[in-house]
């Protein structure tokens, strides 16, 4: 049978900064059919994230912010941040306990990352055994309504982590992180996460080769169906020509 479809999330970033053309950018995410579209909360100033985040809800697109906060006090102003861009989803942070005063009675989702992270671009460290206890202690939090994975930052068997904490929680697993090629989507796809972001990867040109950004995240849309129905058994030879 073929896989469930995780929602693909479109992050207007390059290595975990929002780019600075994002609001011409987005223009080819919308185009190739995005409907998932976030950025980080550093890399352009309040203001252009303001109308970066209107022209995304006038689209129609679910709105996520990842925030990359190394400390409290900016993880509380990214918390603040969040809802001043008015968004569906915040993504990333590490304290809960910061965060979800903040947001509270706004109607935001909010996926923390679990393990320890570390460094910009940020890193997963740990044993797969204590991020999935790290998994399990915030998804039993009041408040947490799903987890952000940076799977492919993690040192380590990453479809064993993956498949490990979708397991284990009974909340959304979205993945986060350097999916970077057709393998490494099927692996997500077959660990059964409800999402993943790509980012960086197609502001290089990952998968198609190209310097087309619509055209890279319609060839990315196409692998992402291959995988699908072919059970997350996907080579490059099935790739479209570009």
């Amino acid at each position: 049978m073929p896989q469930t479809s995780p929602d693909f999330i479109f992050m207007l970033t390059h290595q975990d900064r929002t780019v600075a053309d994002a609001a011409e950018r987005l223009k080819d995410v919308l185009a190739a059919g995005i409907t998932h579209v976030g950025f980080k909360d550093i890399g352009l100033p309040l203001d252009r994230l303001l109308d970066l985040a209107a022209a995304i809800k006038a689209a129609g697109a679910t709105l996520h912010l990842e925030v990359v906060s190394l400390d409290e006090e900016s993880e509380r102003r990214s918390a603040q941040a969040a809802v001043d861009l008015g968004v569906d989803i915040l993504m990333g942070g590490t304290r809960p306990n910061v965060v979800l005063p903040v947001i509270a009675g706004k109607n935001i989702l909010y996926y923390p990352f679990p393990g320890k992270i570390v460094g910009h671009p940020s890193k997963l460290e740990g044993t797969i055994e204590t991020i999935v206890e790290s998994a399990l202690q915030l998804t039993a939090i009041e408040g947490v309504s799903g987890l952000d994975l940076l799977a492919y930052r993690f040192d380590g068997d990453v479809e064993a982590l993956m498949t490990r904490v979708c397991e284990a929680v009974d909340k959304p697993v979205v993945i986060a992180g350097s999916i970077d090629s057709p393998q490494r989507m099927a692996a997500v796809v077959r660990s059964g996460a409800a999402g993943f972001t790509i980012g960086t990867a197609a502001f290089n040109g990952a998968f198609s080769g190209s310097s087309n950004l619509r055209l890279e995240i319609e060839t990315e849309i196409d692998v992402l169906k291959q995988v699908q129905a072919n059970a997350g058994d996907i080579a490059w030879s099935t790739l479209i020509s570009n």
